[in-house]
């Protein structure tokens, strides 16, 4: 028997060390981000954060279009030092490897689908497609702390 569950295992471990470096680094940074941004919602409670929303509310928010086509997901909130929002980390929809960018605040609006609210932007995907690369750190020692400005 433990010779069967050894084989049974092996084509999982064969294919988990094909993953490339730069996938387990991606995969890290999108952990961390994913962890940064719930404490971060978490923390900043009931308090409208921007557009009238909470942080959690802006992240179960999904970036569209005018039509309501799904164009990402938020990811983050990003702040300033002040902790003023000045932008939101964005995965784009349909992208392989998954994309991320930030988009600022200015142009965004609310969007209210029956119980969902979602964030309706002008730009079209390709405008989002042309934006830089988010810089997303793998490394958690390199995060600035909760409260400091975020890389963009």
């Amino acid at each position: 028997m433990k010779t069967l569950s050894a084989i049974a295992v092996l084509p999982f471990l064969v294919l988990a060390a094909c993953g490339s470096d730069a996938d387990r680094q991606a995969e890290l940074a999108e952990d961390r981000i994913e962890s940064e941004a719930e404490a971060s919602a978490m923390a900043s409670g009931n308090d409208i954060a921007a557009l009238g929303l909470t942080e959690m509310q802006l992240l179960d928010a999904d970036l569209v279009s005018a039509d309501g086509t799904d164009l990402g997901d938020i990811e983050q909130v990003r702040r300033d030092g002040s902790g003023a929002v000045t932008g939101l980390l964005v995965e784009l929809e349909d992208t392989d490897p998954d994309r991320y960018v930030v988009v600022p605040l200015a142009g965004l609006i609310t969007r209210v689908d029956g119980d969902d609210t979602d964030l309706q932007t002008a730009m079209s995907a390709a405008d989002l497609a042309a934006l830089p690369d988010a810089q997303l750190s793998p490394d958690p020692a390199a995060a600035p702390p909760m409260g400091a400005a975020a890389p963009q």
